[in-house]
């Protein structure tokens, strides 16, 4: 009897150990998802700072080759540096550089400044902080370009770690895109700067050049 009585309570036993330690087991993988969610959103609503200092971390650390006559930060090589698509190529060569380059200022350009053989995201960084300001020239196109959003943000991350309040990030309207086609982070900084809008009309080209010129000084 008491070996029957013993069997039964160790079988009761067994039973009672494996559920809880499915239940612990089940507990566990919850918990650790829940975390895994919370830290990806974290992540992701963060990437581009982190991507930043990333790169902030690395340069200081290890060195980066600075462009060919970039001095200190206050000493800026060009007044700005114009992003865009390369769909709107003909905008930037018809009308941007002339007119620009007219009124003495100094541009940074893909074609011209990025150096071969260095990675894009260097090229793109050191083009940043050697110009006064970046120009960037909005449209459909550049919010399909991964090359033209990875500009903008790091120009916007400048602009907030880097420059203490000193806006260097110009956006220029080039035609209407729907606020619903923009991100979250570009559709923030419009609502919470100033941007210029592009227009054929005569008179309003006279302003909006003005203006242009005037930010980037």
């Amino acid at each position: 009897m008491d070996c029957a009585w013993f069997r039964n309570n160790i079988s009761h036993l067994d039973a009672n150990c494996r559920s809880y330690t499915l239940i612990i087991v089940m507990c566990c993988i919850g918990i650790s998802s829940a975390l895994a969610t919370v830290m990806g959103g974290v992540i992701y609503r963060h990437r581009w700072k982190l991507r930043y200092l990333l790169f902030m971390s690395r340069k200081r650390f290890f060195g980066y080759r600075r462009l060919p006559d970039y001095t200190v930060i206050e000493n800026y090589r060009f007044n700005a540096f114009i992003s865009y698509a390369e769909d709107n190529i003909r905008f930037i060569l018809d009308e941007i550089i002339p007119k620009l380059e007219t009124e003495n200022v100094s541009l940074c350009l893909h074609q011209r400044h990025f150096l071969p053989g260095n990675a894009i995201s260097d090229n793109i960084i050191q083009a940043i902080q050697s110009s006064r300001k970046t120009i960037v020239i909005l449209s459909e196109a550049f919010l399909r370009s991964k090359c033209c959003m990875y500009e903008f943000n790091m120009a916007r991350m400048e602009s907030i770690y880097s420059r203490q309040d000193r806006v260097c990030l110009v956006i220029v309207m080039l035609e209407h895109v729907p606020h619903n086609k923009m991100p979250l982070e570009m559709l923030r900084w419009i609502q919470e700067n100033s941007y210029s809008e592009y227009t054929h009309e005569r008179d309003g080209q006279v302003m909006f050049w003005e203006r242009l010129v005037s930010a980037i000084r």
